[in-house]
């Protein structure tokens, strides 16, 4: 089999229904694929739908929610293609979406995940052309169209449409199920960076998405970022680093400072307009400094704690 599609479902058959219907409509003639739909224990017609697919569809069925990672690695686990396509089940699939994509995970073998730019249904506004690492260390939508080459290599995806080879997702072990219903695609996508496999968007793959549609979709954000961050802080601290400078030339750079404060500021500011590759050590640390103020926030609000990050002191250079 050349590809997998894998679709975790939880209600909203009215979505998924034209979310199938545009897949099967876009697909290239002659494709060998198949498409597994995996219901995660939805209350409403999804089942007695699904009931009355017919090949290529496989159907799934949980007998209780288990959440996106969970239903999504049970499909994986079933998948022949030694290709995997994780598809939410709001998705719209327009003409061409799905060449650029898949060529962008055909030819670049040492990928990780392959994702690409996903469009607001409500207004076509762009929702995602990658993920980035805001001032605070959390994952943050790119909703700006870059320039420049038609693939290119960001720090994080979403899951809410992607590729990747199925002995890549094997080597990563999948979804961590311990995320429940957000931050499993970022912490995927970490582990492929931290094994050599670049996370790529395809620029001129483009869908339609329903933004967050399925119910349940937000109430562990707090527990996941803080999942994310305590596995990742490392990691995340030199990615968040230009976002910082971005920040501190915005919101502190503009008060009074010494000779290293101005200094520091300076070379922010080169590495922003693209004349310094790094940030420098002060904004390095300053992103750590950040990330660890989280961590202290969810401690208070997670389990209560005091909030009480130590202090920054960072080695000017």
């Amino acid at each position: 089999m050349e590809a997998s599609f894998v679709i975790p479902l939880f209600n909203c058959v009215d979505l998924t229904r034209e979310c199938l219907r545009t897949l099967q409509a876009t697909l290239p003639t002659g494709f060998a694929h198949e498409i597994i739909l995996v219901d995660d224990g939805s209350t409403d017609d999804t089942r007695r739908w699904l009931a009355t697919l017919s090949p290529p569809c496989r159907v799934l069925l949980n007998e209780r929610n288990l959440g996106f990672g969970a239903a999504c690695n049970r499909g994986a686990a079933a998948a022949t293609g030694h290709l995997l396509f994780f598809l939410n089940s709001d998705l719209v699939f327009p003409p061409g979406w799905f060449e650029p994509l898949c060529a962008a995970l055909v030819t670049r073998p040492e990928a990780g995940l392959v994702g690409n730019v996903q469009l607001r249904a409500d207004d076509g506004s762009v929702d995602h052309a990658g993920l980035r690492f805001n001032h605070q260390g959390k994952p943050v939508h790119e909703t700006s169209m870059p320039d420049g080459p038609a693939v290119r290599e960001v720090p994080a995806l979403t899951g809410a449409c992607f590729g990747i080879r199925a002995a890549t997702w094997r080597e990563l072990g999948g979804f961590d199920e311990g995320f429940r219903n957000g931050g499993e695609d970022v912490d995927l996508c970490l582990r492929a960076r931290s094994r050599g496999h670049p996370n790529l968007i395809a620029l001129r793959s483009v869908v339609k998405h329903h933004i967050s549609r399925s119910p349940g979709r937000k109430e562990r954000d707090e527990e996941n970022s803080r999942r994310l961050a305590l596995r990742w802080r490392q990691a995340i601290g030199p990615l968040a680093a230009s976002d910082w400078s971005r920040h501190y030339l915005d919101s502190v750079w503009s008060q009074p400072h010494d000779a290293a404060g101005f200094l520091e500021g300076a070379r922010a500011w080169l590495h922003i307009a693209g004349l310094r590759t790094d940030p420098g050590s002060f904004a390095r640390q300053g992103a750590q400094r950040a990330i660890e103020i989280e961590l202290a926030r969810w401690r208070h609000l997670l389990d209560g704690a005091p909030a009480d990050p130590p202090p920054f002191e960072p080695d000017v250079l």
